[in-house]
């Protein structure tokens, strides 16, 4: 059995005991293969970290950079209490009707706002409206635009508050200090902006798995 087959084959496995999809998630996926969108969502088993770690943060205010079809806003989305609030930005219009109408099936729709548009248009726009502070930011966007995103994230955020950053790997590249690629570039950078902040302290941790060899970086805002 390769290698990958027996990432694939624990994932599945782990996912189907701890992170089980139910109707609401399945048609999440459906509707969002349907419209043909990129095969990039979180894994179920990742969706539900992130769930755990929302509800270890007790977020009542969440913020998400990059929708795509709302399977991991569904998840973020399901820890929050009745009068919490999701922010999720999504830069592509047609991505965004999807997430909206499995966000709304999925019973959130009251809980969850998608704002359409770049990111870096719509987040000082949020910051305009001197929002509560954000309990957990997720990041999961272009990621040539990651260091701007995590400064983004420490403006928006308090003392306590987490910042997850996903997809920092790059399937190893990450590690080549001579790559151009704008997403080795930019993850690189912001992997040194957490390490150098002083109102930051964070780890990242690779992972394998149905999304193949990957990772994901936490920081813990300082006062």
């Amino acid at each position: 059995m390769s290698e990958s087959h027996v990432w694939d084959e624990v994932d599945a496995y782990f996912t189907a005991h701890l992170a089980p999809d139910d109707e609401a998630l399945a048609a999440a996926l459906r509707d969002s293969d349907a419209a043909g969108l990129p095969h990039i969502n979180v894994a179920g088993n990742q969706g539900k970290l992130l769930q755990l770690l929302a509800q270890i943060q007790g977020a009542r205010h969440i913020l998400e950079i990059g929708t795509l079809g709302g399977y991991s806003t569904i998840w973020l989305g399901r820890a929050l209490p009745a009068d919490g609030r999701l922010v999720s930005l999504e830069y592509d219009p047609r991505h965004a009707e999807v997430a909206v109408r499995n966000i709304a099936r999925a019973g959130l729709d009251k809980l969850v706002e998608v704002r359409v548009g770049p990111a870096l248009e719509s987040l000082p726009e949020l910051a305009d409206e001197n929002p509560p502070p954000f309990d957990l930011v997720f990041i999961d966007a272009d990621k040539a635009n990651n260091p701007h995103y995590v400064e983004w994230a420490i403006k928006l955020t308090s003392t306590g508050s987490l910042i997850v950053l996903d997809n920092v790997v790059r399937g190893g590249r990450v590690v080549d200090a001579d790559s151009t690629a704008p997403d080795v570039t930019g993850t690189r950078t912001a992997i040194e902006l957490i390490a150098g902040h002083p109102r930051l302290s964070g780890t990242a941790i690779q992972t394998v798995g149905m999304k193949g060899y990957d990772g994901f970086a936490l920081a813990r805002v300082l006062a």
